[in-house]
Order: structure tokens, then sequence, then C-alpha cells
């Protein structure tokens, strides 16, 4: 990692748990002072920034919202004068079973595609004018392997990741030089939210069975997938925009291994 993100600024969206909170830390380390935005985790956002310190902030807003989206932006230019690095982790789902064509209905796509999707887009176009100002802005979005493989908790999530990985390839084109957008695409991720619905030996199990099932032998977490955030962030990637990295200890190659004769297109 480049010295050049130290003193600069990140709206982190979603960011005071899971992989958001991780992001924060990693970023903080960087020596980047955050935004640390949430909808209802008030409690776990603040006591984030407080744990990073650095002068990082938390701040409140539904970005499903445009208005909450461009006060978002406004709190870290009245704060820091800035915005470097916007990190669109915020996201939701329903689960479903893909095979279950009923089980999703028109609003449920709706409601998923305005977080997942337009969400992102109203914070890239509010944070837009302050980055292009900025020497080293750059943009990652959270995508999915649902996204590019037409799997996951539902028919209605994999298609709002796939708009949101075809939206970073669209606005990386229009957006450059000035801005770099790119995107990570998590397969599955060890978070709080599945250690609070299994408790720590079911957790533990689901770990160990991810992990039996992926070429590393690891199930990831959520500094598995901050990694690579805040390595597209660091201004030593300069050339890379437009791209779509998957973090999933290899799960993809096995899902391009097992694709039927004649149905790859």
């Amino acid at each position: 990692m480049s010295e050049a993100m130290e003193g600069g600024v990140a709206i982190v969206t979603g960011g005071g748990t899971g992989i958001g909170a991780a992001v924060v830390r990693q970023l903080a380390a960087r020596g980047v002072r955050c935004v640390i935005n949430y909808a209802t985790s008030r409690a776990d956002a603040e006591a984030l920034a407080i744990e990073i310190g650095n002068g990082s902030i938390a701040v409140q807003a539904d970005i499903v919202d445009d208005a909450d989206c461009r006060k978002l932006a406004a709190a870290a230019t009245e704060r820091f004068g800035r915005i470097d690095f916007l990190v669109n982790n915020s996201g939701r789902t329903k689960f479903a079973d893909h095979e279950d064509l009923d089980a999703l209905d028109a609003e449920d796509f709706v409601d998923i595609y305005r977080l997942n999707t337009i969400a992102a887009f109203q914070m890239i176009r509010a944070c837009a004018p302050a980055m292009r100002e900025g020497p080293m802005s750059a943009v990652v979005s959270v995508a999915s392997v649902a996204g590019v493989f037409g799997m996951g908790s539902s028919v209605a999530y994999a298609c709002s990741k796939g708009a949101l990985i075809t939206m970073t390839q669209s606005l990386a084109r229009v957006l450059a030089p000035a801005i770099r957008v790119n995107a990570v695409a998590p397969g599955y991720v060890g978070t709080g939210w599945f250690e609070k619905r299994l408790g720590e030996e079911g957790f533990a199990k689901l770990n160990a069975r991810i992990a039996a099932s992926v070429p590393m032998a690891l199930a990831t977490m959520a500094p598995d997938v901050a990694a690579p955030i805040v390595g597209l962030l660091d201004p030593a990637m300069r050339a890379v925009t437009g791209e779509v990295t998957l973090v999933d200890a290899g799960g993809h190659l096995d899902l391009l291994l097992s694709r039927r004769p004649g149905r790859e297109h």
C-alpha cells in the first residue's frame, strides 16, 4: 500500500457493522478519516468512530433518499473540506428459492434495487463534485458473486448486484480520469449477522463447511473483503478502473467448472 492515502477522507455507507466496519478500521490504519454512515445502527457506528479516533464521525442517513445522500456528502465536506474515497457498502436482500417464481413480487425487486443499486448511484452523484477536485479519488461498490453468476439469496438480489456491476463499468467510463470506479464481489462472508442467527457453535460449523467447499480452504471474513476494497481505493492502483474483483476464496472457480455443457451463454 502507498502512503498517499494518509490524510484522505472516505465515506463508508453501512460503515458501523460487518464489511463496512472492517473497511473503516483498515482505512483508519492508513491515516484516512472516515464518515461512518448508518441507517439504524447508531450505537455501533458511534462506538467505531470513537474507537478509531482521528476525527472520524458517524452520520445517520437513509441513502435510499437522495436528499440524505446529499446530506451525507455535505457532512463530509463541511467537516473535512474534501471527499477522496467512497465505499458503497449498504445492501439488503430477501431470501427466496430461485426456483419458486412466486416467492417474490414486484415490490420485493423495487425495494432491493432501491438500496443495492439506486442508492449507490445517488451516493456517487452526491460525492462526485467534491471528488472531482481531489488528486486521488476512487469509488468501490460492494457487489456480489450473485450478480456475476445469477445465484445467491434470491433472484431479486442477484439482479440488483448485476445491475450494480454494470453501473460500475458505466460510471468508470464517464467519470474518468478524475474518479476511478471499481467493485468487489464477495461470496460467503462470515459476519456477525450469521453468528447472531446461528449461535457460536452453529457459526463455527457453517464456516467449517464453507472452508471445505472452496479452493483456498477458508471461510471469507469481513477483513478479507475489506482488504481488496482498500487496495482498490489506493492511488497506487491508478491504472485500475471499471473492474470487478471476486472475493470468495476461489469458490467461483468450481462454479465455472460445474456449468453444464451447452449452457455457457
